[in-house]
């Protein structure tokens, strides 16, 4: 069904309160204080209020994880880490402690009982790759961090307070692999950064706890006597709010900006005490800005919609009576030993050719997904993105759920039920870079190059074309830690899956680079420590205030101590994506068969850092995309067409990849790592790849990139075809 409000078009069940358009009344500004750093001066040294970095680790890059060795070419090779497997003599004392992967042993026909990789770890790059804040001024305390119940997980919710554990001494990862005492002085001026600005959060942001709830007080926050806004945009030069609810009108509602760029304004309740701005209408923050006149969706919106016909998105205040709201009614699983993944497009998961809704998907896909035996589904493309071709990764609008396939109250009732069926809900979250777009997106939302994001060619990714944010930056931090907790809090999801983690960590994004193992290439010049140290706080956050979430990183460089805890000197991820073993089969399978070599077949899937779980897969969305090949199609190619019927004799050709395509996926889980992954359709060897609906392209030098019709017919998964 689809659902109008203000000429806004919702592919969507539920219905939202339609108030009527108010005129321009009599608006008071208020002149509350903030709680942001005094002066320009950012985070490193220049700005305050500086920036911040995407999207599925780039083909490009000519990073090998499978061959590069886990010993420094200048080390004593003697030692390997198979020895280390067979003969492990150091332990981590962490609350979790990792286990001997020997321990791996089937718990019944459906489950791998396989350790929870408990420790989070992170790494910081060297101090003259990136350079993080020699000191922080003084700034305007936030008021009294309000005690909050314990995250809705499972069991029992309390009245203690969340707890975020401080940082630790960093030194366990000397002991785990004596290696990196030859990197020690890169790795522990790492860790004092991170320790440094884990110490001006509590001094003057009252803990992590509290500096993550920004959307309490930037954005749009309701009390019982009105509406306050609040937008962090130190570049504009004059800002007023506009929207449906005061006729756009630039004049009506003027903002007050405090010392630090924060633009303010309230909005008292009308007389008859209803919200001064109807939930679902339109708004926008009308800008004076260094590059001109402006209106922008506020950053921090919670939900954005596209009018029909209209190209660019619309920001939607979303406040709904409570008796629209959803209301969770399962608890949330626990974090399974053996995590089996189900990768999932809520847009492309219906075998019809159109975009498919959170409705659908939660009562069509999610019991498919549970009886497949997997036990954790991972939904691409949540957050806002104004490009559906995009897969999801050029964010626009960070903290709202795509409004393609519905209202944020059906993602809430996708993963209640997700919940309900005691699957995890993790979801695959783009804080790698942005959106380049400027009208819908963070990209010049004050008008400047440098407010979110790195100015100049630091801030710009060649290759993705999108903007790369300044974790150096104080703002950024809090918008970015503040994203990541308002989804685990609003929505429930179980964890996150963080994209393009390699492109974060090093200052060349992995690109045109080769990782062949050597321990100078992580801890060098080339390292953005200020984008680990970023990694390591998320982390912090997560494992603290919510224990049994899960947290996998997707780097394809291999870099140590990434899945070891950060009170170990580590950067705290769970799970590293271990995407080298998806190379490796797409190499073999280009091979003949009697070139295949099982050891070294073998040797790809168990090479892997000792401690340091990893998540594995034949194939993931990657393969499927329209430019690559799927492992059933590398198999049997044009044969799948016209052999694979009932009513007809198969061929040769199809047998055997009927018989491999089972072969690898057993085999790959079995050695590759402590967690699996399969995207939606990959199971059964889905006969076509994915093609998003696109016109033509054209490039500035003239070239036209043809098109598809914007047609959804391989924008889709035929489950029917089973």
């Amino acid at each position: 069904m689809v659902y109008t409000i203000s000429g806004i078009r919702f592919p969507v069940v539920p219905s939202l309160n339609k108030s009527s358009l108010r005129g321009g009344d009599r608006r008071t500004s208020s002149s509350h204080s903030f709680f942001l750093k005094k002066n320009s001066s950012s985070f490193s040294k220049t700005s305050l209020y500086a920036k911040f970095s995407h999207d599925s680790e780039t083909k490009s890059s000519t990073i090998a994880e499978s061959d590069k060795v886990l010993i420094p070419e200048d080390q004593d090779n003697s030692a390997s880490v198979t020895d280390q497997l067979e003969n492990p003599d150091i332990t981590s004392e962490d609350a979790q402690s990792f286990q001997n992967l020997e321990d791996l042993t089937m718990k019944d026909e459906n489950k791998y009982n396989v350790d929870e990789a408990a420790s989070s770890y992170r790494e910081v790059g060297d101090d003259k790759g990136s350079v993080m804040p020699s000191s922080l001024v003084d700034v305007k305390t936030d008021a009294q961090a309000k005690k909050t119940s314990v995250h809705s997980d499972k069991k029992v919710k309390t009245d203690k307070p969340k707890v975020i554990p401080p940082p630790g001494a960093g030194q366990k990862i000397y002991e785990i692999d004596t290696f990196l005492q030859a990197h020690r002085q890169h790795l522990d001026f790492r860790y004092g950064q991170y320790k440094k600005i884990r110490e001006e959060i509590d001094k003057y942001e009252g803990g992590l706890d509290a500096f993550s709830r920004g959307y309490e007080k930037l954005g749009f926050t309701r009390s019982a006597t009105g509406i306050t806004y609040r937008e962090w945009a130190p570049g504009a030069k004059s800002a007023a709010l506009v929207g449906d609810f005061n006729n756009w009108n630039p004049n009506a509602d003027v903002m007050t900006r405090d010392d630090f760029g924060v633009w303010e304004i309230f909005l008292p309740n009308n007389a008859d005490g209803s919200p001064p701005i109807p939930h679902g209408s339109r708004v926008k923050i009308h800008m004076d800005t260094p590059s001109g006149i402006k209106d922008s969706i506020p950053a921090w919106i919670k939900f954005s919609v596209q009018a029909p016909g209209e190209i660019p998105y619309n920001g939607i205040y979303y406040d709904p009576p409570e008796e629209e709201k959803y209301v969770f009614k399962h608890p949330q699983p626990k974090r399974p030993q053996s995590i089996r993944i189900y990768e999932a497009h809520v847009g492309m998961s219906s075998p019809e050719p159109k975009i498919n809704t959170y409705a659908n998907f939660r009562d069509d896909v999610l019991p498919r997904i549970k009886k497949l035996g997997y036990n954790a589904v991972q939904i691409m493309a949540i957050q806002e993105h104004s490009y559906y071709a995009s897969f999801g990764y050029h964010v626009t609008n960070f903290f709202a759920p795509s409004s393609r396939f519905g209202t944020p109250e059906d993602l809430k009732s996708l993963i209640d039920r997700a919940h309900e069926l005691g699957l995890l809900v993790l979801m695959d979250i783009v804080h790698s870079h942005a959106s380049s777009n400027t009208l819908d997106g963070l990209n010049m939302f004050d008008g400047t190059d440098a407010h979110y994001f790195h100015s100049g060619s630091r801030g710009y990714h060649w290759m993705w074309d999108s903007r790369l944010f300044n974790y150096g930056s104080w703002e950024v931090l809090r918008y970015l830690l503040s994203n990541a907790r308002w989804w685990l809090d609003e929505y429930k999801f179980d964890g996150f899956r963080f994209d393009g983690v390699t492109s974060m960590m090093y200052t060349h994004h992995g690109l045109q680079v080769s990782f062949t193992g050597n321990y100078n290439e992580y801890f060098g010049f080339a390292t953005d420590v200020e984008a680990v140290v970023y990694l390591m706080l998320v982390n912090d956050l997560i494992h603290g205030l919510y224990p049994e979430a899960v947290s996998i990183g997707e780097d394809v460089s291999g870099m140590p101590t990434f899945c070891l805890p950060t009170q170990d000197g580590g950067i705290g991820f769970n799970y590293r994506l271990h995407m080298a073993v998806a190379d490796k089969w797409i190499d073999l399978l280009k091979k003949k068969d009697e070139d295949w070599r099982m050891g070294d077949i073998v040797h790809t899937l168990t090479n892997r850092r000792w401690l340091e779980n990893c998540v594995v897969y034949a194939e993931s969305h990657d393969q499927a995309l329209v430019g690559d090949k799927t492992l059933a199609f590398w198999l049997m190619d044009k044969d799948m067409y016209d052999f694979m019927a009932l009513d007809r004799p198969s061929t040769p050709l199809i047998d055997r990849g009927i018989a491999l395509h089972k072969m690898i996926r057993l085999i790959t889980m079995g050695l590759g790592g402590e967690g699996y992954l399969n995207f939606m359709g990959n199971e059964f060897g889905h006969p076509e790849w994915i093609d998003f609906p696109r016109g033509d392209q054209h490039l500035p030098n003239g070239t036209v990139v043809p098109g598809n019709n914007n047609s959804y017919d391989k924008c889709r998964r035929r489950f029917d075809l089973q």
